[in-house]
C-alpha cells in the first residue's frame, strides 16, 4: 500500500508517529492521538488516508478532549520497525532511519507532537528601567528515552551547530513511580537558526497553531 519513498510529508507524519503514535500489538494497526483536530487532518492528509478521526474517551491527568485516527497497514508497520519505532517505544526509542535531507520534516513532526515553543515577556530587570523588557523564545522537544533525545541533540549539533540544554523533569507515572522526562531546551539564538531551518517554506505540513509562534520571532530577526 504505502510505498515508503521519502518526502517531506512522509517523514513528518513519522515524527509525529514517533511522539504521539502507536503501534498495535497485532501488527497491523497503526494509531495517532492528538488533542488537535488540525493536527490529525494533517497527518492523513500526509499518508493519503480515508479513515475517520474519532473521539478518545476522557481519562488519565488531562482535562482536554483528545482525538484519534487508527489504520490498518502491514507494509507501513513493518517499514516503521525497521526504521526504529515499536510497540512499546516510550522508554525504547533510539535513533530513527531518517535520511539528512528529510530530516528538519522528521523533526518538525516531532515538534507538533511532544515538543513546545514557548515565549514570554521578561521583566526581571524592569525596575532598573522600563527599557529591560527582553522577548523570551525556547524551544523544547521531550522524550522519555535518553538514547532518543540524545541522538536528536547529536543530529543538530552535527547539521546546524546548535547546542541545547538537556535536563530530566521528574513526574509520577500512571503507576505511581516516579519516570525521567528528558527535555531538550534550545533558548532564544538557537532557537531562531532551528525554527528559521524547521519552517524553510510556506506550504509544510505543521501545526499551524505552533508555526504562528515561530514565525513572530522569524519575522523580526529578518527586519
Amino acid at each position: 500500500m504505502h510505498n515508503k519513498i521519502y518526502t517531506p510529508e512522509l517523514a513528518y507524519a513519522i515524527g509525529l508517529l514517533t511522539t504521539d503514535g502507536n503501534l498495535s500489538p497485532d501488527n497491523r494497526h497503526i494509531t495517532l492521538t492528538s488533542s488537535d483536530k488540525q493536527l490529525l487532518k494533517t497527518f492523513k492528509k500526509c499518508l493519503s488516508l480515508n479513515n475517520k478521526i474519532s473521539r478518545n474517551p476522557k481519562g488519565g491527568f488531562s482535562k482536554k478532549q483528545s482525538y484519534k485516527i487508527q489504520f490498518g497497514d502491514i507494509s507501513l508497520y513493518k517499514w516503521l520497525i525497521k526504521i526504529g519505532l515499536s510497540q512499546n517505544k516510550t522508554f525504547h526509542l533510539k535513533k530513527i532511519t531518517i535520511p539528512d535531507l528529510y530530516f528538519r520534516d522528521f523533526l518538525r513532526g516531532h515538534l507538533d507532537g511532544d515538543g513546545s515553543i514557548v515565549t514570554y515577556e521578561d521583566k526581571y530587570n524592569v525596575f532598573k528601567s522600563p527599557k529591560y523588557v527582553y522577548k523570551r523564545l525556547y524551544t523544547h522537544f521531550i522524550s522519555s528515552s535518553p538514547p532518543h533525545i540524545k541522538w536528536i541533540a547529536q543530529k543538530l549539533s552535527s547539521i546546524l551547530a546548535i547546542k541545547g540544554d538537556l535536563s530530566c523533569d521528574r513526574r509520577i507515572g500512571y503507576n505511581g513511580r516516579e519516570k525521567c522526562l528528558w527535555r531538550l531546551r534550545f533558548a532564544k539564538n538557537d532557537s531562531l537558526k532551528l525554527l528559521s531551518w524547521l519552517y524553510y517554506k510556506p506550504d509544510l505540513p505543521c501545526l499551524k497553531r505552533k508555526r504562528k509562534i515561530a514565525e513572530r520571532f522569524i519575522n523580526l530577526k529578518n527586519r
